[in-house]
């Protein structure tokens, strides 16, 4: 584990450090006494002759082991700095691979879920119901249609809700009428995801919008995925209406942020995001910053990867891979993980 370098680079300078300074502290007890025996030997005079040639040997030593202990403390002491710079490198870097490998795993999730909003809507734009709702308007055809689009509604709880408009935008029928009535012919021609659905050449193509609130779905954040409505349902049917399918972004892409694998210890220092295009924040762990933050990933170019910032946070990050026949919409997942101690890595 590359913390565990990190942490016996640390040891080891800690231990080299206490045994150079036991030396030292012994060689300067051992030069004193030679100090001591070379005045003694001088008192004795002839008679102490021989003990003060002893005393000056042992005073050489001592200065030898001195200039020893010097060389080591300063052989040692830089390449224990270094191991331990590349040991922080290499645990930032472990760190960081792993933040850009848990970010495209979050964008894929989501790609991979929108890419099934965009085969719903194309689906659902062929049933029978939605298309007499719009190809022959009457309340009841309306109701049928609403009724429709309730039952899908209670097997696919990802949705808010389900509308189909007309050609002028008004909505004919939605599949909540009880819980959002502000819904009931409502005129939504000024959507982009209306006016874009009815650009689409023919039954395969789709349109997109911003995430964004709903205002008839009381303040709802929703990704709303739509296409034409066809006559007869056939594939290159002239446009009469437009089916919008209303993802519950809040709630789903929560859900994904919150379920990033990372540590207990992790969880704690790390946001897991969904940034757009314009790198605006989509969706938060924290639930801070949503469609307010804008967080300048600097992706320099690549698709994948990780860099650390000037105050020591780590950030991995991964454009959006696309699934299937979706291509995306240039997003990215984004893990920003605060530098402190994490398994033993921090400074």
């Amino acid at each position: 584990m590359p913390e565990r370098i990190v942490e016996l680079a640390k040891t080891v300078g800690v231990i080299a450090n206490q045994k150079v300074a036991g030396i030292k502290r012994i060689n300067a007890h051992a030069h004193l006494l030679a100090l001591n025996a070379q005045i003694e030997s001088a008192r004795a005079g002839a008679a102490g002759a021989g003990f003060g040639v002893v005393a000056k040997e042992v005073k050489t030593i001592s200065r030898e082991i001195e200039g020893l202990t010097t060389e080591l403390t300063e052989q040692l002491q830089p390449r224990l700095v270094e191991l331990h710079q590349h040991g922080q490198r290499l645990v930032a870097t472990v760190r960081g691979t792993r933040l850009a490998d848990l970010a495209l795993n979050l964008i894929e999730i989501i790609d991979r879920n929108l890419y099934e909003r965009s085969c719903d809507v194309r689906w659902w734009a062929t049933d029978s119901a939605v298309v007499a709702a719009c190809a022959d308007p009457s309340a009841q055809s309306g109701e049928f249609a609403s009724r429709r689009l309730g039952v899908i509604l209670d097997s696919y709880t990802v949705y808010a809700d389900l509308v189909v408009c007309n050609l002028a935008g008004e909505v004919m029928a939605h599949g909540r009428p009880g819980k959002y009535p502000q819904m009931d012919h409502a005129m939504l021609a000024g959507m982009s995801w209306f006016r874009d659905a009815l650009a689409t050449e023919d039954g395969t193509g789709f349109t997109v919008a911003d995430i964004a609130p709903a205002r008839e779905l009381g303040g709802q954040l929703v990704a709303t995925y739509a296409t034409a409505i066809r006559e007869r349902g056939e594939n290159k049917g002239r446009p009469i209406g437009v089916l919008g399918i209303m993802f519950d972004w809040d709630t789903q892409a929560q859900a994904v942020v919150d379920g990033v694998r990372l540590s207990p210890e992790e969880r704690g220092l790390t946001r897991a995001l969904i940034v757009d295009a314009q790198h605006r924040v989509l969706a938060a762990s924290d639930r801070v910053g949503v469609l307010k933050e804008i967080l300048a990933v600097e992706t320099r170019e690549h698709q994948l990867g990780h860099y650390e910032t000037k105050d020591g946070n780590v950030i991995g990050f991964a454009l959006t891979p696309g699934y299937e026949t979706y291509r995306g919409l240039g997003w990215f997942g984004v893990l920003v993980q605060k530098r402190d101690r994490i398994n033993g890595a921090g400074p």
